[in-house]
C-alpha cells in the first residue's frame, strides 16, 4: 500500500522540514490544501516541498476553477511539474472553503466537466475555447496527471472518464467503497478505459493517539469539514442512514466556513458532537484512534481492494503525526 498526506499551508517556514520528514519516513505523495483566505499561497508552499524533496509527488488537494482560470492553474503546475523534475499532479475539485469564503457558489458538474477538457488541452500545449474566448499555454510541452476530488456518484464516472486519476472523499465503509468503485468503472467504460488506467487514492481525516477519544477529539472540526462536503447538494446515492438525515443537514445549515479545518474551540469542532454525528462521520471518513485502530481499519480497508490512501494532517502536532503514524501504523503496509 501507499500512502500519502494533505497538508494545510499555515506556516510557510516549517513547509520545507515537513516534506523532508514524509520523504524520510516513506510517505509517497504530499497534497497540499488551496483557500487563499484561510491559508498561504498554494503554489508557492508546493514550490518549497518541491525544492526541499527528492520523490514525493506533490500537487494541490485540490484547487477549483472559480479562484483559478484554468491558464492560470495550468501554467502555474506545469511550472511545479519543471521544479520538482516530473513530481507535480494537479488536483482539482467543485471548491470548498476557497469558494465559500468568497461569497461564491460551487461549481456545477457541468463547469467541472468543461474545466477538465479546457485543463487537458492546456497541458497538451493546444489552444482551446473557454467560456467563449480562445486561450492557450503555448510554453507547456508535457501533460501532469490530471485528477479530481469526488464525492459523488455522477463526479465519480466524470473522473472515472476523463482524469488519469482520482481522490475518493466518499468514505471509507464497505458499501460505499464497494459502490464508489462501480462508479469510477462506469465512467472508465465511456472512454474505452477500465477502473485499472485509474490512479484512486482515497481519501481519509487521520490522527494517532494513546486513545481513540483523543484522536477523535483533535479532529472534530475535520470530521465536521467532510460531512459538509460530502453530502452537499444531495444525499441521493450517498449511502447516508435515514436517522442521520436532519443532523448532516443542520451541520450543514451551521458549519462556519471562516473557521474550516481550524483548530481550538470552534463552532465547526462542535457540532459533532452536538449533533450525535461524531461516531458516525469518526468510522465513514477517518483512520482514527490507537496505532492498533489505525492498522485494524487499514486492514480492513486492503480487503477491500483499497491499495493509496491520502490522510490529512491536520492535528496540533503534524510532524508528532507524521512520525507516530509512519513508525507504528504505515510500515508493515507498506514494505
Amino acid at each position: 500500500m501507499r500512502f500519502g498526506l494533505t497538508i494545510v499551508p499555515d506556516d510557510s517556514h516549517a513547509l520545507g522540514d515537513l516534506a523532508r520528514l514524509m520523504e524520510e519516513k516513506g510517505y509517497a505523495l504530499l497534497g497540499m490544501a488551496d483557500s487563499q483566505s484561510l491559508f498561504r499561497e498554494l503554489y508557492v508552499s508546493l514550490t518549497v516541498c518541491a525544492l526541499a524533496s527528492t520523490r514525493l509527488r506533490l500537487g494541490p488537494t485540490v484547487t477549483n476553477p472559480i479562484t483559478r482560470h484554468p491558464a492560470v492553474t495550468a501554467s502555474a503546475i506545469a511550472t511545479l511539474d519543471e521544479v520538482s523534475g516530473g513530481r507535480a499532479f494537479l488536483g482539482v475539485g467543485s471548491g470548498d472553503s476557497a469558494i465559500y469564503n468568497l461569497g461564491q457558489r460551487l461549481t456545477s458538474l457541468e463547469t467541472l466537466r468543461r474545466t477538465l477538457v479546457t485543463l487537458k488541452a492546456l497541458m497538451r500545449g493546444e489552444p482551446v475555447e473557454f467560456e467563449g474566448r480562445s486561450i492557450h499555454a503555448t510554453w507547456i510541452k508535457k501533460p501532469v496527471p490530471l485528477w479530481i476530488s469526488a464525492e459523488g456518484p455522477k463526479t465519480l464516472e466524470l473522473a472515472g472518464e476523463l482524469c488519469d486519476g482520482v481522490i475518493v472523499g466518499t468514505g471509507l465503509t464497505p458499501e460505499v467503497i464497494e459502490d464508489s468503485l462501480a462508479c469510477l468503472a462506469r465512467g472508465a467504460r465511456r472512454s474505452g478505459r477500465s477502473l485499472e488506467d485509474l490512479d484512486v487514492w482515497w481519501f481519509a481525516k487521520g490522527n494517532v493517539a494513546d486513545t481513540r477519544d483523543r484522536a477523535v477529539a483533535e479532529v472534530k472540526m475535520a470530521l465536521a469539514a467532510s460531512a459538509n462536503h460530502a453530502f452537499r447538494v444531495t444525499l441521493e446515492g450517498k449511502h447516508v442512514p435515514q436517522p442521520y438525515h436532519a443532523a448532516i443537514h443542520e451541520l450543514q445549515r451551521r458549519y462556519a466556513a471562516h473557521q474550516h479545518e481550524h483548530f481550538g474551540p470552534t463552532v465547526n469542532a462542535a457540532l459533532p458532537d452536538e449533533l450525535g454525528l461524531t461516531d458516525y462521520l469518526a468510522e465513514r471518513f477517518a483512520i482514527v484512534g490507537t496505532a492498533e485502530d489505525c492498522a485494524t481499519k487499514i486492514e480492513g480497508l486492503r480487503t477491500q481492494g483499497v491499495s493509496q490512501i491520502l490522510l490529512t494532517a491536520i492535528v496540533p502536532d503534524r510532524a508528532r503525526f507524521i512520525r507516530d503514524f509512519a513508525d507504528h501504523v504505515m510500515t508493515p503496509f507498506s514494505r
